[in-house]
């Protein structure tokens, strides 16, 4: 340690240990008789020893991990390669067939060991919870493409949310998110452009799925069939180009935090993480599946 370094420490411990006194000072004197003057005292207190506490752990890795500030990050579009069994495959590939093989596992053991235990008379925690999942997902699927999808498509939009937020989860793990690569996004889109002309031809036939891309004019159909064709195709390239924006630059985002603050950024991230990881993610998941659902509904519409 440097002599600067010494000097950091001994104040951050001097502050430590003088705001933990005072914070236990303060509770003594909430538990003679709590005011709303003392409580906030108790608090003002608490949050200086969580401050001291973060400074002299930050100061400690600091030294001993060698770590620095540093604005410095590399970016990559796609993820590395990796060798397996002799394939060449994206990491993220491989993280999210591992999510889902996960989820594969946690599902079949959900549905041996609980579903087949829930009673209809008195439901439990779980079994209000994954019904109220699945109602809200039939009934959000139902107001935005009508009575046509309701058999198939909210099993698809479910399933597809609960993968997605499992890749997002997998950040938490060190992993890159396979929603954060081009690739994964743009599988992604495909299924929702697949699915959008399954749906168009299932419900009026491929005269009509035609009639629909050529909009309402039968004279101007020749000219617009081909200019809608174009617009569906950029659809998955859309969806996957939105998806993976907003995906890498919570990443990015976590990984500035952490080299801006280099040893100081203990604790942090785990907050952080709680929004770039779990939140935001939720936000893109609604986002996704909103879109995609507009699409298939507007695939289907003949005027």
């Amino acid at each position: 340690m440097t002599k600067t370094q010494i000097i950091e420490a001994a104040v951050a411990a001097v502050l430590l240990a003088c705001t933990f006194a005072g914070y236990i000072y303060s509770k003594k004197k909430i538990t003679d008789g709590a005011t709303k003057k003392k409580k906030r005292a108790g608090k003002l207190w608490g949050m200086g020893v969580i401050i001291s506490a973060w400074f002299l752990a930050g100061l400690f890795i600091s030294v001993f991990s060698g770590k620095k500030s540093h604005l410095v990050i590399e970016f990559e579009m796609f993820s590395e390669r990796i060798d397996v069994f002799g394939i060449t495959l994206a990491k993220t590939t491989v993280i999210g067939l591992g999510v889902l093989i996960v989820l594969i596992i946690l599902l079949i053991l959900l549905r041996v060991f609980c579903i087949s235990k829930f009673k209809t008379d008195s439901p439990g925690y779980l079994q209000t919870a994954l019904e109220t999942a699945v109602e809200f997902t039939d009934n959000f699927v139902k107001n935005a493409t009508g009575e046509f999808t309701k058999k198939n498509l909210p099993p698809f939009v479910l399933s597809i949310a609960i993968l997605m937020f499992g890749c997002a989860f997998s950040e938490l793990f060190g992993l890159r998110a396979p929603t954060s690569d081009l690739t994964f996004t743009l599988s992604l889109g495909l299924c929702t452009f697949a699915l959008l002309n399954i749906y168009g031809i299932s419900k009026n036939g491929v005269i009509g799925r035609l009639k629909n891309m050529g909009g309402a004019v039968p004279a101007m159909r020749p000219l617009m069939i081909p200019l809608k064709a174009v617009s569906d195709i950029s659809v998955p390239i859309s969806l996957a180009c939105r998806l993976f924006g907003n995906m890498m630059g919570g990443m990015l985002v976590m990984d500035l935090l952490k080299g801006v603050l280099g040893g100081y950024s203990s604790g942090l991230p785990a907050i952080a993480g709680l929004w770039f990881n779990l939140i935001h993610p939720g936000i893109q998941i609604y986002i996704f599946v909103t879109l995609s659902l507009t699409f298939i509904d507007e695939a289907m519409e003949l005027e």
